[in-house]
C-alpha cells in the first residue's frame, strides 16, 4: 500500500457513485439540503398572508418580514452550501495532499458549526414569533402549517448539520493521525487505506 495522506492511497482512482451515497456525511448533507429545501420553500409559498380588509401581503411570523427574510435567506444559503461540500465530498478522494485535505477538512467543521449556530438562532427566532402571532393576522390558519413545517425543519436541521461537524471532526482526527504517522515512519506503509 502507498503512503500518503488518509484515504489517498486511492486518489486518482474512479468515482464509485454507491460507495460516495453510502459515506454518512453523504446522507447527512443530503438530507439538510432536503430541510432547508423545506425551510424556505414553506416559507416563500405560504409564509405571506393578508387579512380580508388588506392587500398588503406579511410574513405570517407575527407580521415581521425579518423572520421570513432569515428564513429564506438561512434556507436558500444552506442550500447552495450543501450542494458545495456534495461535490467537495465527492472530489475528496482525489486530493492527495495531506495539507489539502486538512484544509477541506477544516472548512468543513467551520462551515458545519457556523450553520447549525444559524439553524439554532432561525429555530429560536422562527418558534418566538410564531408564538407571538395572533389569530386574526392568520385568516382561516391560513400558512399555519408552512409556518409550522419551517419551524419543524429549522429544528432537525440544527442537528443534521451539527453530525456533520462531528462526522468532519472524526475525518479531522484520521488525517491528523495519519500526518503523524507519517511523519515518525517516512518509509513505512501507509496504515489507512
Amino acid at each position: 500500500m502507498d503512503g500518503g495522506a488518509f484515504g489517498a492511497g486511492k486518489a486518482g482512482g474512479a468515482f464509485d457513485p454507491q460507495a460516495f451515497i453510502r459515506q454518512p456525511q453523504t446522507l447527512l448533507r443530503l438530507l439538510s439540503w432536503v430541510f432547508s429545501i423545506v425551510v424556505f420553500g414553506s416559507i416563500v409559498n405560504e409564509g405571506y398572508v393578508n387579512r380580508a380588509d388588506e392587500t398588503q401581503e406579511h410574513c405570517i411570523f407575527n407580521r415581521n418580514r425579518n423572520a421570513c427574510n432569515y428564513g429564506i435567506t438561512v434556507g436558500v444559503l444552506a442550500f447552495l452550501s450543501c450542494l458545495l461540500y456534495l461535490a467537495l465530498d465527492a472530489y475528496f478522494p482525489q486530493i492527495s495532499s495531506v495539507k489539502d485535505r486538512k484544509k477541506a477538512v477544516l472548512s468543513d467543521i467551520g462551515v458545519s458549526a457556523f450553520w447549525a449556530f444559524l439553524w439554532f438562532v432561525g429555530f429560536c427566532f422562527l418558534t418566538n414569533q410564531w408564538q407571538a402571532t395572533k389569530e386574526e393576522d392568520i385568516p382561516m390558519n391560513e400558512g399555519g402549517d408552512a409556518a409550522r413545517a419551517a419551524i419543524t425543519f429549522s429544528f432537525f436541521s440544527i442537528f443534521t448539520w451539527g453530525s456533520l461537524t462531528f462526522l468532519a471532526f472524526r475525518r479531522l482526527r484520521d488525517i491528523t493521525f495519519q500526518e503523524e504517522y507519517n511523519t515518525l515512519f517516512p518509509n513505512s506503509p501507509s496504515l489507512l487505506p
